[in-house]
């Protein structure tokens, strides 16, 4: 019988996030030079870095370019950032050799068809509540949260709290 997702949840090691409809709403603005301007959600921001403080390994994988987003990732204490990942299988089996990662204890959370190949490979698949049907369809947690409306504070505060690593005093900041 498989286990439930709240099983899974105390053996998470990684969490690895999609960025566009999972750490933003999926909706860019673009400027009259072209430049995409995306918005993130502070408690999603504050959720990360308290991962990344627990000991948790906290890892992005996007198909997105956008240099203002690695600046605010790596604000929050994560390291292992791929943008232009259009494949994202390769940056994962990469993470996977690097920090020689059991797949079963990977949670990912994507909402689109490039993540599918990564969310069949991993422990926990995760998808927003407003993933595309494939997605939620191989996930075995759908938030009830949105894209960039708190479903990675959501998955994550769930994996913290289970494992005895959340707390209301963290130090992590809202910036």
């Amino acid at each position: 019988m498989e286990k439930s997702y709240k099983e899974i949840l105390p053996q998470i090691d990684t969490l690895i996030f999609d960025v566009d409809g999972v750490l933003t709403n999926g909706i860019v603005t673009v400027f009259p030079d072209g430049q995409l301007v995306r918005q993130m959600n502070i408690k999603d921001g504050y959720a990360l870095k308290a991962a990344v403080k627990a000991g948790l390994r906290v890892c992005i994988i996007s198909g997105g370019k956008n240099e203002g987003v690695r600046t605010r990732l790596a604000n929050l204490g994560i390291t292992d950032i791929y943008l232009g990942a259009h494949n994202k299988t390769i940056q994962f089996e990469e993470l996977v050799t690097k920090y020689n990662l059991n797949p079963e204890n990977v949670m990912y959370m994507g909402d689109d068809i490039p993540d599918y190949p990564v969310m069949a490979k991993v422990g926990l698949p995760c998808s927003p509540n407003d993933g595309v049907r494939e997605i939620q369809q191989v996930a075995k947690y759908i938030s009830d949260k949105k894209g960039g409306e708190g479903c990675a504070r959501d998955i994550i505060e769930q994996i913290l709290r289970v494992q005895h690593k959340w707390d209301d005093n963290f130090d992590a900041k809202y910036d």
